[in-house]
């Protein structure tokens, strides 16, 4: 059930759209049902809120064999990166993490092979030269063994992108778990719990991998054919030498790829989610995600209490390089402390994070909105419209809460 507070009149749902929002929203939602309202067994959901308060929340589609509801989750890939820097954070907040300091004054171990002088900074920024995948796992076994990834990126040594933003696309979560584990003994999943779910009254819909038993999360498992073309002999081909291909495709081939990473995605509960990877096994419902941002918007205090201090605040929302990022196509991701903000009307004054097929997390701390997107497509030829889904939709919610005249563009009428 939604929990939407409108100060005013509803907005009229279309078939097949659940949830609540008010009449302002009008625009987005028809936007929203024409764009995921149709697809194959496949669903989304959205939620706007202002301040900490809820200002929309609505789905459509399904979640596997069952429609989606206000308590369904979904895997949100490299949208997890936000949660897990927010743990980060919280542990700076506290004084047991220094952004400036080496690693390696927290994890001994991450002094190996050169890395003494790489500090926090420069890992939640993604230039710590060490974003190749093949470098520490061989196979996808290893790459399911959090805690074996752990140490040997400790043991690892940096590649000749030291200092040049270069998207740590999977080896970030096992960077920052290292890192936490260090600093509190405890694992991230752990973290997630009393660092972020615990504090900002998050009952369910955030989860670390599987959500656990009793858990009342739906999971909606990954629709479409995900990542099958990589057993093309061809793609095999091409992604199995791609570690040696100079410059950005070379970069990125190798930070997301080991030979057979693609079984890891598959079936109803895929095998990766039952390990902890902070940077891509997030299980999120819309709302927990927009719950989470919603906590980054303000002075740091949420529910009465507070969650963040004002310092930390300013270290977090600043802009750290605008480097064009070497392992994603030169894109300007102009990357924060584990977030990076978004070059879309209504979005480079805020941050968060993409994940993979388009789910995001986002905040921007001048209005106060924050937002959560999740979705569960997961199909490569429409892959460029699905990560491309935020610079529609974050300009449409912008303007549907500033009041202003918002339609869908011919792109988001595409992906539908």
């Amino acid at each position: 059930m939604s929990t939407v507070a409108s100060a005013g009149d509803r907005a009229e749902l279309p078939d097949g759209v659940g949830g609540s929002a008010g009449t302002e929203f009008a625009p987005l939602i028809r936007a929203f049902a024409r764009v995921f309202g149709h697809r194959r067994d496949a669903g989304a959901a959205l939620a706007v809120y202002r301040h900490g308060q809820p200002l929309a929340h609505f789905w459509t589609g399904y979640g596997g064999d069952r429609p989606w509801t206000a308590d369904t989750g979904t895997v949100v890939f490299s949208a997890t990166k936000g949660i897990t820097a927010t743990v980060i954070h919280r542990l700076a907040d506290r004084g047991l993490i220094d952004y400036y300091a080496p690693m390696a004054e927290y994890w001994p171990e991450f002094g190996a092979n050169g890395k003494a002088g790489i500090t926090v900074e420069q890992v939640m920024t993604h230039r710590a030269g060490l974003s190749a995948l093949r470098q520490v796992a061989q196979n996808t076994s290893e790459v399911l063994d959090h805690e074996l990834m752990e140490q040997r990126l400790a043991a690892a040594a940096p590649d000749h992108l030291l200092g040049t933003p270069t998207y740590h696309a999977l080896t970030y979560g096992w960077l920052m778990s290292g890192l936490a584990r260090s600093v509190t003994g405890k694992s991230m999943g752990q973290l997630f719990r009393e660092e972020v779910t615990a504090p900002l009254g998050i009952r369910d819909g955030l989860h670390l991998g599987y959500p656990g038993p009793g858990s009342a999360t739906r999971y909606a498992p990954m629709a479409g054919t995900q990542l099958s073309a990589a057993r093309n002999p061809i793609a095999s081909l091409v992604l199995g030498r791609g570690h040696g291909i100079p410059g950005v495709v070379g970069a990125a081939v190798r930070c997301l790829f080991v030979p057979g990473l693609e079984a890891i995605l598959e079936g109803a509960e895929p095998s990766l989610l039952q390990t902890e990877q902070g940077a891509a096994n997030g299980v999120c419902t819309a709302s927990a995600l927009a719950t989470v941002y919603g906590a980054l918007a303000g002075d740091g205090v949420v529910n009465g209490e507070r969650y963040l201090s004002g310092h930390t605040l300013h270290e977090m929302r600043k802009v750290r390089s605008y480097q064009l990022d070497h392992a994603l196509f030169y894109l300007p991701m102009m990357w924060h402390l584990g977030y990076h903000s978004i070059p879309v009307p209504g979005g480079p004054t805020g941050f968060g994070h993409i994940g993979l097929n388009g789910s995001f997390g986002w905040v921007d701390p001048r209005s106060g909105i924050s937002v959560g997107f999740v979705h569960n497509r997961f199909t490569l030829p429409l892959f460029g419209l699905d990560i491309s889904t935020v610079a529609w939709l974050l300009p449409l919610i912008v303007g549907c809460v500033r009041g202003t005249r918002a339609e869908l563009t011919p792109a988001a009428r595409s992906a539908a």
